[in-house]
């Protein structure tokens, strides 16, 4: 999607160790006309797929997650990092270890929300080592319901991530695939 790249490209600041800064427009401050754009993207890629149920884990995806399922016309659902006292009732959990926060945590779905009848499409801001989209996988297959694909903003190519979940057989489209990102320059894939 030539406007996330323009967009990264801009806006994104390239740090130490392998990190993409994009929280002026992405994930933390955001920009809904972008986030439409985007929802309109993954519709078009994903049409015809059946999808009925928008998933992603919290916090960065709920807004793509949202807008996007807006544009499908279907809920969007979000993986909580937590119990809360309101989340009651069984769950489908899977452990995630993340590469951005430095260490592992347990995501949660209640079952009242995911089943057999869902046709589901995950939804994520990036998609770097792939532990987070691993997890989500995990919780549709222990659902029964079947999945569509995931649905990235912005994949950092050159970590394995895209590539586990690919051999899996599982279908990744990103808007944004960066090939490489060296001494401030982001390099996307075909350039």
């Amino acid at each position: 999607m030539v406007l996330m790249e323009e967009r990264v490209r801009r806006d994104g600041v390239v740090k130490e160790g392998g990190i993409l800064k994009v929280d002026s427009f992405l994930n933390h401050q955001v920009d809904p006309v972008l986030y439409r754009a985007m929802g309109e993207e993954f519709h078009r890629l994903f049409a015809g797929e059946g999808v009925n149920k928008i998933l992603t884990v919290e916090a960065s995806g709920i807004g793509i997650a949202c807008v996007t399922a807006q544009v499908f016309d279907c809920p969007a659902l979000f993986a909580k990092k937590s119990r809360t006292k309101n989340l009651d009732g069984e769950v489908f959990t899977a452990q995630v270890e993340s590469f951005t926060h430095g260490g592992s945590y347990t995501i949660m779905v209640s079952k009242k929300f995911l089943g057999p009848g869902d046709r589901v499409l995950i939804l994520d801001d990036f998609l770097a080592k792939g532990n987070a989209l691993a997890g989500l996988v995990s919780i549709v297959e222990q659902s029964g319901a079947s999945l569509a694909g995931c649905g990235i903003a912005i994949e950092k190519g050159f970590q394995e991530g895209g590539r586990r979940l690919r051999d899996r057989g599982v279908r990744v489209e990103s808007l944004a695939v960066i090939e490489r990102m060296d001494n401030g320059e982001i390099v996307f894939r075909g350039e």
